[in-house]
């Protein structure tokens, strides 16, 4: 994707895949923190003012699933739990390739901004909500990578149970698998439910795939998920974006600020902001509404999307542009039901025909990026990614 550059402005990118977050990233001259929030058009474009009037999130937990989240970021500071790393090993805090992808995914969801006021830095969708961090991944361009992909097969469904028992209120995936080998693995598909079973949203990014294949991306296409597809600044389907049957709702995914553990801010664009988006919103509702369902949440953010397409939903934009505000609205007219449980599905219906009884008996339990395909081939994309950086560049510092 082509840079422009202009003042205060700049393009990254998003990861399609699951490729760990931003690899190297090009250099801009510098800018004052406290323009950032003048690039925060998607707030405005999901009436996040008007929510607020409500809630900003305070008492919700969030678990960001991802590769690690920077707690010392003047703009999370005091908002993030301690770290659960189900990997154990790679880059640390310091490294260039530590906690990238998962540091803007907080940002977006629970950025409380910085300095007098906080009138500085990223303000999240949810400012006053607070950040569980589930460390299941690692950026692309971490050495540690392949060991990971061999030895952390199944951290994704480690990481959303933990995340369940732990005390989240939402469950953020801003990551999947849309490769070529991509597939439905029973033991994240049972994670799944097992979160949705407890009370907690699960909320993933539908997949960048839209130039490329537009396969569909696990854990989005899992029965329950909140599936989130990105939309642009002039509320259109992002060329990037996955279009398939499971889209809930869409999000801002294009031209997103997140925050860096470098204290740099960059403009970048996938469906991994427009679920942190969502999750955010989510964590609004839960705010205000803390006995709905998961299944009635689902229902609420389609119902009052904006933008609705005819006949209620498409493939694009699924319902419509999240409205935390209008949703937010409309709940107090709500009477909470208990989630109806679910078995974990590998039906032909959402999944196809799934894999087949040798590849069962060959292959990792887990699906995550570092997992062997039937064939023995390691899926590409370990993560947290739904962001791959082609042009990235310094929007902030």
């Amino acid at each position: 994707m082509p840079v422009t550059r202009a003042p205060l402005r700049a393009a990254a990118a998003l990861t399609t895949v699951l490729t760990a977050a931003l690899a190297p990233l090009l250099t801009a001259a510098p800018a004052r923190a406290d323009g950032i929030r003048a690039q925060e058009w998607a707030l405005e474009a999901i009436h996040a003012q008007d929510a607020w009037r409500t809630t900003k999130g305070k008492g919700v937990t969030v678990a960001v699933l991802d590769t690690g989240v920077d707690a010392d970021h003047p703009d999370l500071r005091g908002s993030v739990a301690p770290e659960k790393d189900l990997i154990g090993f790679g880059a640390g805090p310091g490294d260039p390739q530590w906690a990238v992808h998962g540091t803007g995914m907080a940002g977006i969801i629970a950025g409380h901004g910085h300095g007098p006021e906080k009138g500085d830095g990223v303000l999240g969708i949810a400012p006053e909500s607070r950040i569980l961090p589930v460390r299941v991944i690692l950026e692309d361009d971490d050495p540690a990578r392949k060991r990971a992909r061999a030895e952390r097969a199944g951290a994704l469904a480690d990481g959303i149970r933990y995340a369940a028992d732990h005390g989240a209120d939402v469950i953020n995936l801003s990551l999947g698998d849309d490769s070529a080998s991509a597939h439905p693995e029973p033991r994240e598909d049972a994670a799944v439910q097992y979160a949705l079973g407890k009370g907690i949203p699960v909320v993933a990014s539908a997949g960048n795939g839209g130039e490329e294949g537009n396969r569909a991306s696990y854990p989005a296409a899992y029965p329950g998920v909140i599936a989130v597809t990105a939309v642009d600044r002039y509320g259109s389907r992002a060329d990037f974006s996955t279009r398939h049957w499971y889209a809930t709702v869409a999000a801002p995914g294009d031209e997103v600020a997140t925050a860096n553990p470098d204290r740099t801010y960059y403009e970048g664009w996938g469906t991994s902001p427009a679920a942190a988006f969502v999750s955010g919103s989510i964590a609004l509702i839960r705010a205000a509404h803390p006995r709905l369902s998961p299944a009635q949440i689902r229902q609420l953010l389609m119902a009052t999307a904006q933008d609705r397409p005819d006949g209620g939903r498409d493939d694009d934009r699924g319902a419509g542009t999240v409205d935390p505000a209008a949703a937010l609205k409309a709940a107090a007219d709500l009477e909470p039901a208990a989630q109806k449980p679910a078995p974990a599905a590998h039906t032909a219906r959402h999944f196809g025909p799934g894999r087949t009884a040798e590849a069962h008996g060959t292959a990792p339990a887990g699906w995550f990026p570092w997992t062997a395909a039937a064939a023995g081939t390691a899926l590409l994309a370990a993560a947290a990614a739904l962001w791959r950086d082609r042009h990235p560049t310094r929007l902030f510092r």
